[in-house]
């Protein structure tokens, strides 16, 4: 019983740290979960090219779908691969989670609906505390692909829409986890989330990105020089998650203008584009 998966990767358009609804865009950077299933309670997880990595989620998320069809029997092997860097705020963790459940679904022949599949990796993201939120916004627009928009109280989907995009990731040397991200004083911004989350409603994403980007990069201390910079030339720009990464959204002839700014500063540049293939289980 063996399978293989892929999910993709996401940029913030409003962190759900201050309101717990949130909204997030799949972008076209993938990660892969292979998965083999034996007759063992052992699960073993591995990450590609990084043996020391934290592997508890994705054997979690193997675990809580062997319970979920009732084959909590079985155990086996799961090993992840990515492009997307890990704690910059691109999605990564609920990447890896939705990759390994639908992998392991298929492996063992389960059918489950998107966002049951994502709602598992939720659960095992809380059971190992990796997450503050749930991430339920991550995850749904890792599964589903394009612009979601969920309440993360509920692990409910609230809106979803398709945006074509290209995209430029700032990824800034040092990294954060979204767990140790500082909440005591983030339900300052609430009305701004809350401002955010109308923008969306209404359509109107890159005004909504502004805003989240503006009051989350100050609230979590980082340089808001960044984000100026992207808003002179981007459609959209926004910090990612609880960071450090910043993400800029537009036509290819904006990003390049932006690249060169971005570029003199250390770090690393990602171009990608918006997708709205979210998870797939491969042949």
């Amino acid at each position: 019983m063996q399978a293989t998966a892929s999910a993709a990767g996401a940029g913030t358009m409003l962190n759900a740290f201050a309101t717990h609804r949130g909204a997030a865009f799949a972008i076209d950077m993938r990660t892969t979960a292979h998965v083999q299933l034996h007759e063992s309670a052992v699960i073993e997880g591995q990450i590609r090219d990084r043996p020391d990595a934290d592997t508890r989620l994705i054997e979690a998320c193997v675990r809580r779908l062997l319970r979920r069809v009732g084959m909590e029997d079985l155990g086996g092997t799961v090993e992840t691969e990515s492009p997307i860097p890990i704690a910059a705020g691109l999605k990564s963790s609920s990447a890896a989670a939705n990759a390994t459940v639908l992998a392991t679904a298929a492996a063992v022949g389960a059918d489950l609906s998107p966002v049951e599949a994502c709602r598992i990796g939720v659960n095992a993201a809380r059971e190992v505390g990796v997450t503050v939120t749930g991430a339920f916004d991550d995850a749904a627009a890792s599964m589903l692909g394009g612009v979601v928009l969920t309440d993360n109280d509920r692990d409910e989907l609230l809106l979803r829409d398709a945006v074509a995009w290209e995209v430029l990731v700032w990824v800034p040397p040092a990294r954060a986890y979204s767990a140790d991200a500082p909440l005591e004083h983030l339900a300052a911004i609430a009305p701004m989330a809350e401002l955010a989350e109308e923008l969306i409603r209404e359509g109107r994403y890159a005004e909504a990105m502004a805003v989240n980007g503006f009051a989350y990069t100050a609230a979590l201390g980082y340089d808001t020089e960044p984000l100026i910079e992207a808003l002179t030339s981007a459609e959209a720009a926004s910090l990612s998650g609880s960071g450090p990464a910043m993400v800029a959204c537009g036509d290819a002839a904006a990003l390049e203008v932006l690249a060169k700014t971005w570029g003199e500063r250390p770090g690393q540049l990602l171009r990608t584009t918006t997708t709205d293939i979210g998870g797939i289980t491969h042949e």
